[in-house]
């Protein structure tokens, strides 16, 4: 009985694979209609995605193959929603990104911000997430979680090595002053050092100038001087020391950890290339309501989620202060204490900086096209006055979005040198100077670029599609329409709380894609906004904090080997339930301001013309 059931749980995605679809089998063939048929192929790719049986982009690829079979969509309609505008713009987010992590521009900007924060442990918390939070807005979480928990690991390792060196030093001294007499003789061994004679003998020692103190040695034997001999066991106030300073610095080195991976997740839902659900809301959005006016773009993206990006992120330090620094002000940000040990633990950082040297021809190149990028994306229609897009091509139709702009920056990559050009030269050899390489070259963007993320949008854009042209989503919006009776900040809450529990336990894409056709559909029929639940749910899809499989940002900093599962399920509980609430809070005052959230947009009245 093992046996078999050891050999069955080793074939387990085989199983899953093969009797999933055997199992909801029923609802095409006895309920019937192409609604049911585009509710069977959902169920199943919702299935596989959480079980993981397949690679989750090969699951994306699934509507491909069943949606022309079923008679829901023709082929080349499937396949057009695998390559859409926020296809474009996640393709260009990722080429300025692998640029960045490629001239490693990311660890100077990490690197120098730790340098301004110093290394005191509730600042050095702060630098930590700050600074992770930033490069995540940019970069990918996985990429920026990669990069800044081995230099957290660096600088606490020598800040504890500087805190023990110093308990040491502190021990002798307080050995040398009361252990021993003005004659330099122990006073509990006054009389037998007369009687032992020159059974052991003292010799003077000093100590860099600084303190004389004596040590016993053993006489000569044959004439050869015997060494000290090293002191085998430690006394119980330094085994008590040191076993209090390894407790501090295992419940530091916990916090630090689950702050860099938590500061990754957070700062991923500031920017809309931040992170993937951010991507499929907007996909989302512009599939399901194509006159919705841009709605979602960069700009007015950044000026929701920052301010609630930034909240969180000050509520998420202030409880990580909590469980792993305590509330003790003075130690936490170092007031009034010796400094000593910090410039040890600083010059980690310092020597760390200065091995990348003086900022590069390459580097700065980098570092314009990003800042130009950024400032094209928040000017192309920022909502308050007309943007340089409207004025220049957008004037009747909306022409140029944020994936053009994407685009444009990202392929000046591969034009522009990552050296000064000069005329002439020689190398060593005497051989004429070659041109140097571009900025980027197609080896380092293959190698780099998450192309699954592209077929799991694709596979996202084509269920919302299948839903809407089988009928799907109108009969899911007409089952719904009794949740007209409930107030919306209580659908929108409990919606979150859902997507936030759900998210643990699979994919945040998964999570987005499978929810929020659902939701349009719903918040359609009882008349409400639908970004007052689409808006949500998406950052909720990105507060994943308690399980280690998670995130990727979770595993890498449970794979260090310091955390233990609970001790991110305690932290990370509290956290979802908060971040829940402030997404909420940022939904109910600033973000009804700026999207008009109270009302039932004209745009979201769309009626869906089934064709059987």
């Amino acid at each position: 009985m093992v046996v078999c059931l050891s050999g069955l749980w080793r074939y387990r995605k085989y199983l899953i694979i093969f009797f999933i679809p055997l199992l909801i089998l029923p609802l095409p063939l006895i309920v019937g209609g192409p609604e049911a048929s585009c509710g069977y192929v959902i169920i199943l790719m919702a299935l596989y995605w959480c079980t993981e049986c397949m690679p989750l982009a090969v699951t994306g690829l699934l509507p491909v193959i069943l949606f022309p079979m079923m008679g829901i969509m023709e082929s080349s309609e499937v396949c057009n929603q695998y390559m859409k505008d926020s296809n474009m713009l996640f393709v260009g987010g990722l080429l300025v990104a692998i640029a960045v992590e490629y001239w490693n521009l990311h660890k100077r900007i990490a690197l120098r911000v730790l340098l301004l924060v110093g290394v005191r442990p509730a600042l050095l918390m702060m630098g930590f997430m700050g600074t992770t939070a930033f490069l995540s807005m940019w970069i990918s979480n996985t990429a920026s979680t990669a990069m800044m928990l081995p230099i957290a690991n660096a600088v606490l390792k020598q800040l504890c090595d500087s805190e023990a060196q110093a308990e040491e030093r502190e021990m002798d001294l307080m050995a040398i002053r009361g252990a021993w007499t003005g004659t330099g003789i122990p006073k509990d061994q006054e009389n037998q050092a007369f009687e032992m004679g020159d059974k052991e003998k003292s010799i003077t020692i000093d100590d860099g100038g600084a303190a004389k103190y004596t040590k016993d040695v053993k006489p000569r034997e044959n004439g050869v001087k015997s060494e000290p001999e090293p002191e085998v066991e430690e006394s119980l106030e330094a085994r008590e020391r040191r076993l209090k300073r390894e407790a501090k610095y295992l419940n530091l080195d916990k916090g630090m950890s689950l702050s860099v991976c938590y500061a990754a997740s957070i700062g991923g839902t500031a920017t809309l290339t931040g992170t993937t659900p951010n991507l499929i809301l907007k996909g989302q959005v512009d599939e399901l309501f194509p006159g919705n006016e841009d709605i979602i773009n960069f700009a007015s993206w950044f000026g929701f989620s920052f301010p609630n990006m930034v909240l969180m992120l000050i509520i998420s330090w202030l409880w990580l202060q909590f469980m792993y620094l305590g509330c003790n002000m003075k130690k936490s940000f170092g007031c009034g204490m010796n400094k000593d040990g910090d410039k040890e633990a600083y010059g980690v950082i310092k020597n760390e900086y200065m091995k990348l040297g003086s900022m590069c021809f390459a580097e700065g190149c980098v570092l314009v096209l990003f800042v130009l990028l950024v400032l094209l994306w928040f000017t192309r229609e920022p909502g308050f006055m007309p943007g340089w897009a409207t004025v220049l091509f957008n004037k009747d139709r909306p022409y140029v979005t944020d994936g053009t702009v994407a685009i444009l920056m990202s392929t000046l990559f591969f034009m522009i040198p990552s050296q000064l050009p000069r005329c002439g030269g020689y190398t060593e050899d005497g051989k004429p100077l070659k041109a140097p390489p571009t900025l980027l070259n197609w080896d380092v963007v293959q190698e780099k670029m998450p192309w699954n993320i592209l077929l799991l949008l694709g596979g996202g854009f084509a269920l919302a599609r299948g839903s809407e042209v089988s009928g799907l989503s109108q009969w899911l919006g007409e089952s719904l329409a009794p949740l007209q009776s409930i107030p919306p900040f209580a659908i929108s809450f409990l919606l979150c709380l859902l997507t936030a529990t759900f998210t643990e336990c699979s994919s945040n894409v998964a999570t987005t894609t499978l929810f929020l056709p659902i939701l349009a559909s719903m918040a359609v029929a009882i008349k409400l906004h639908p970004l007052y639940v689409m808006l949500p749910c998406t950052i909720c899809a990105s507060l994943a904090f308690m399980l280690p499989v998670a995130t990727p940002p979770n595993a890498i900093a449970f794979s260090y080997g310091n955390l233990k599962v609970m001790d991110m399920a305690k932290a990370g509980f509290v956290l979802n339930i908060v971040g829940v609430i402030t997404i909420n809070i940022a939904l109910n005052t600033w973000g009804a301001a700026m999207f008009n959230l109270n009302t039932f947009p004209d745009w979201a009245n769309v009626t869906i013309i089934h064709t059987p």
